[in-house]
């Protein structure tokens, strides 16, 4: 399907035009982040853990330590919530009121699987790695059997979501548009920096293309 049909937990109620329940504009923003915010209720209190993430199909995958609490309440096939947020620009307006944040944003439910098949697992592996640098997997040394059974991997499989942007420039009062004061976007994004080589690395091993190259987009 081609969208996410809205439900009463993932329709956009404020704001509606801003929202999205088409996959290919959801899939996108879950693409560019890096990080997610995985709420869940466990022992009747609420939690929000933020961690790094992946997405294969229509599935989210994550991993961490075996006794990770997150994880374990996701392996036990319990109900999540997972949100993603980038943010594109600070939008500065004339009057206070009116200042804003121009964003991209997604917020899903789903219910969580264990990870157990072998492939499965390294292939959620590899999606994780790749997700935050594509290329990575292809040069560094895998996961050896005792770090693979130290490492649980879970899946999220996505019943519902939906997106929500704000874009453009401030709007004003109409009587505020003559005060003296700068209004407009001051742009924002995620952009490397120079890397910075290991002390134990050898100068004769160069910089990969896709650290030189590395982009969100």
């Amino acid at each position: 399907m081609p969208t996410f049909p809205p439900t009463d937990h993932t329709r956009i109620r404020r704001l509606p035009k801003r929202g999205s329940y088409e996959r290919d504009t959801i899939y996108a923003i879950l693409d560019e982040a890096l990080i997610c915010h995985v709420g869940f209720v466990d022992q009747g209190r609420p939690f929000v853990i933020p961690i790094n993430f992946a997405r294969l199909g229509d599935s989210i995958v994550l991993h961490g330590a075996l006794d990770s609490r997150l994880l374990k309440h996701i392996a036990a096939g319990n109900e999540v919530c997972l949100e993603v947020a980038l943010v594109d620009g600070l939008v500065l307006a004339r009057s206070v009121f009116h200042h804003s944040v121009n964003y991209r944003s997604v917020v899903l439910f789903g219910h969580g699987r264990l990870v157990d098949d072998p492939q499965e697992k390294i292939a959620a592996l590899q999606a994780i790695t790749d997700h935050l640098i594509p290329g990575r997997w292809q040069e560094a040394r895998l996961p050896n059997t005792k770090e693979l059974n130290a490492t649980l991997v879970v899946a999220i499989d996505i019943a519902d979501a939906s997106a929500k942007v704000r874009s453009g420039g401030p709007v004003d009062d109409e009587a505020d548009y003559d005060l003296p004061v700068w209004a407009g976007v001051l742009p924002l994004a995620v952009t490397p920096l120079a890397p910075e080589r290991d002390e134990r690395l050898g100068e004769d091993i160069p910089l990969p293309g896709y650290v030189a190259k590395y982009s969100r987009k």
